[in-house]
């Protein structure tokens, strides 16, 4: 019985696709996208056309994959193409283009005729992207602390030990990572990745940066989440 429900809906790679293997396919492929979709969109910043696109990209792939009658070489090659679309125009983070894969992967074996796999293959790694996202898996102990911390000062002020005193009461890690002139390089912009000591503390340390680079521009941020691209 459990052999019956993974066995393939082809008897063979280059059988003729029938009216009910097709539909068996393609209600499989749509189902397990739009779970794929829910469990991406769980405590992630996404656009609507993207999460549409990860719904429909499974059955996308399968009816390629099927038309191609089996051969996979082919339909990987154009099924990968058309994943990659998307990133042409507007770089993609690691999560998406992970989600992007995962529904590529889905639609390839429902495809091939192996829906049974796709829907086993899909709750596992939903379960595991769930269980990260419940954890916090990879965000560190000190992510709620974390800031960039962007500081306009004059261009004459030696900003190397500027701010080393107020860094040094407020903030448990600092590093500068950017120096840029603006304003016709009469003013220099500063950009510092830190870790405070306590957040509560953040506007004291503001009004004391202030009080030392003129009351110029001082902005604090959170940093920007999942920004690696491949």
């Amino acid at each position: 019985m459990l052999n019956s429900l993974f066995s393939g809906l082809f008897t063979t790679t280059s059988a003729s696709v029938t009216l009910s293997t097709f539909c068996i396919s393609m209600v499989a492929a749509l189902i397990l996208g739009a779970v794929i979709s829910l469990v991406y969109t769980y405590k992630s910043e996404f656009t609507k056309s993207f999460a549409v696109t990860l719904a429909l990209l499974p059955a996308v792939v399968s009816v390629i994959i099927m038309m191609v009658s089996g051969s996979l070489g082919a339909g990987v090659a154009v099924a990968g193409t058309f994943s990659l679309v998307r990133f042409r125009s507007a770089p993609g983070t690691a999560r998406e283009i992970c989600a992007i894969f995962l529904s590529m992967a889905v639609g390839l074996a429902c495809g091939m005729g192996y829906p049974g796999f796709a829907a086993l293959f899909t709750v596992i790694m939903c379960l595991m992207s769930f269980l990260y996202a419940r954890l916090g898996f990879g965000e560190g102990k000190h992510a709620a602390l974390r800031r960039t911390l962007r500081v306009t000062v004059p261009e004459d002020l030696n900003y190397t030990d500027a701010f080393s005193e107020v860094f040094g009461k407020y903030a448990a890690d600092v590093k500068l990572v950017q120096m840029k002139t603006t304003n016709l390089g009469s003013l220099n912009r500063l950009t510092y990745d830190l870790t405070l000591r306590d957040a509560a503390n953040e506007k004291a340390m503001i009004d004391e940066l202030r009080c030392r680079n003129g009351n110029l521009e001082i902005s604090s941020a959170l940093p920007v989440q999942d920004s690696e691209t491949l």
